[in-house]
């Protein structure tokens, strides 16, 4: 298995592959695909990455025995597992993302969705499962308000390019629900907590937002989504040449 520096390395030839194949641009797609031929994009971080192709299902699976062979010759090949080839439509996981094509409700346009995968959130939910279990109540609330805030944050901050608002939404109900029980947990010796006695105690007065010591649940909502805007052809790449390296060649 590869360190993800090694593996960015050794699939420099991949990039070098498909440069040398190039990438259209947006005229030569628009006489490839008056002649039937497909357009692609290879999108690649580290030792994962996607080859969008604009053709029929014949090009994509091509496409995929070329990046197949180009691997062969550095003792690589393709995970079986995870290599597919999918429409849009269907839609794929990418780097803890879903990537899929959708109806924006109420249109009958259609955009490409991008929100946190099934995988990605599950794997949200069981960190906060393992801070709230009975083997954390030894520590007082305000303390584990500040290791759920850590976690929720620095999983939201990576998420918030995302269509992520809902999602976020929704690990933070996941997420108190988990702290209520915690509660009632740590102090089921005492007559039970019910909801109104656990809101009068433990939250903000006049909401239902924990708080203990000035600490209070921030939650993944409190990160702002951003939307990410594609910048990929203003970044610089190995064997695009430069302003100055193209005046050089030109005198």
């Amino acid at each position: 298995m590869l360190s993800p520096l090694l593996a960015n390395i050794a699939l420099t030839a991949l990039d070098e592959h498909f440069a040398r194949q190039w990438e259209p641009d947006k005229g030569q797609r628009k006489k490839r695909t008056r002649k039937g031929l497909g357009n692609w994009r290879l999108v690649r971080y580290a030792d994962d990455f996607v080859i969008m192709v604009h053709g029929s299902r014949g090009h994509a699976e091509a496409l995929r025995a070329e990046a197949a062979a180009a691997l062969a010759p550095l003792g690589l090949q393709l995970a079986g597992e995870k290599t597919r080839v999918i429409h849009i439509d269907e839609g794929f996981d990418f780097l803890g993302f879903t990537i899929r094509r959708m109806r924006k409700r109420g249109t009958s346009k259609h955009y490409v969705y991008t929100v946190p995968s099934r995988k990605a959130i599950q794997a949200v939910k069981d960190k906060v499962a393992v801070k709230t279990y009975r083997a954390t109540q030894n520590q007082d609330l305000a303390a584990l308000l500040q290791n759920v805030n850590r976690t929720l944050a620095g999983w939201a901050n990576y998420f918030r390019h995302g269509v992520s608002k809902a999602v976020f939404s929704a690990v933070d109900s996941y997420t108190w629900g988990r702290i209520m029980r915690w509660l009632r947990r740590k102090h089921k010796g005492r007559t039970r907590l019910g909801m109104t006695e656990l809101r009068r105690r433990f939250c903000v007065p006049g909401t239902w937002i924990f708080a203990a010591s000035g600490v209070r649940l921030d939650g993944a909502a409190s990160v702002p989504v951003t939307r990410y805007r594609y910048r990929g052809t203003r970044i610089p790449t190995p064997w695009a040449p430069q302003p100055e390296q193209q005046a050089a060649a030109g005198s």
